[in-house]
């Protein structure tokens, strides 16, 4: 366990470091790009090999307990973030608002217990992974939309205007962050519906209303809405933005609250 927690405190002090830069590049308007950008890859790389090294030694993956649920959703929501800060050089700023929400998740994963639990035998199936994974892309998705929609509300105020006036503006931000819940929405979807699979092998039903899949259904309802009044009513950019909070505030319960507030089959799916 030593080796892999190393590995992770690495990865944790690389983040820390490139969204540390991150902030200060936009709140001094420099553009350290490529330094975020390498910190961030760098981090990942290690905390990738942390992963490995758990996997190994326990003889399966991050999905039972909160450090182990925390861990591989920093990865993977880290991995978005990336991919899209490597890709689509106009919202690199909007990691001062990406970074410090994987601040809290990080410090979290810090402050949570490595220990090891027993691997449930309704998880030792393939679908596990199609639907974490899927879960996984839609929170990613919904990550960078949340960066996109913060940086539209830190312009409201006369700070965030000269932080953030090298990014689009808010119009284009707001169909970006559009476009980044459109697919979050898919992936949702298609997180459902491998889950419904999944608890027919593993439990012999599709649905039952415990309290994850009532929860995840709410999530994909709420995304549903906001994504219906914005192609319908067109409204502000601000407002847009604010349902963009709502959905990823709902996702991040169901995500990290739920599964650990019920002692049902459902716990500690993610």
């Amino acid at each position: 366990m030593e080796i892999e927690l190393k590995l992770l405190w690495a990865g944790i002090i690389c983040y820390v470091l490139g969204g540390i830069i991150a902030i200060w590049s936009v709140v001094m308007k420099r553009r350290p790009e490529r330094t975020v950008l390498a910190l961030m890859t760098i981090g990942w790389l290690l905390h990738t090999a942390s992963l490995l090294v758990r996997w190994e030694r326990l003889g399966h993956g991050p999905f039972v307990t909160m450090f182990e649920i925390l861990s591989s959703n920093v990865w993977s929501l880290m991995l978005a973030f990336i991919i899209a800060f490597w890709r689509i050089p106009q919202i690199r700023a909007s990691a001062a608002v990406v970074m410090p929400i994987l601040f809290v998740m990080m410090g979290w994963l810090v402050l949570s217990s490595p220990g090891e639990v027993h691997f449930p035998r309704s998880f030792r199936t393939p679908w596990l992974y199609i639907h974490v994974g899927l879960g996984k892309v839609f929170l990613g998705a919904m990550l960078v939309a949340v960066g996109l929609a913060g940086v539209i509300q830190l312009r409201r105020t006369e700070r965030g205007m000269g932080w953030f006036q090298r990014l689009p503006d808010d119009k284009r931000l707001d169909d970006l962050a559009y476009r980044c819940m459109a697919l979050a929405m898919i992936f949702n979807g298609l997180m459902l519906v491998a889950g419904a699979i999944w608890a027919q092998d593993a439990w012999g039903r599709y649905w039952a209303w415990d309290p994850l899949e009532t929860w995840a259904f709410i999530t994909w309802l709420v995304l549903a809405v906001a994504l219906h009044v914005r192609i319908t009513f067109k409204p502000s950019p601000r407002l847009s933005s604010s349902m963009a909070f709502v959905v990823f505030a709902i996702a991040f319960l169901t995500f990290f609250g739920v599964p650990f507030l019920t002692d049902r089959p459902h716990q500690g799916t993610f």
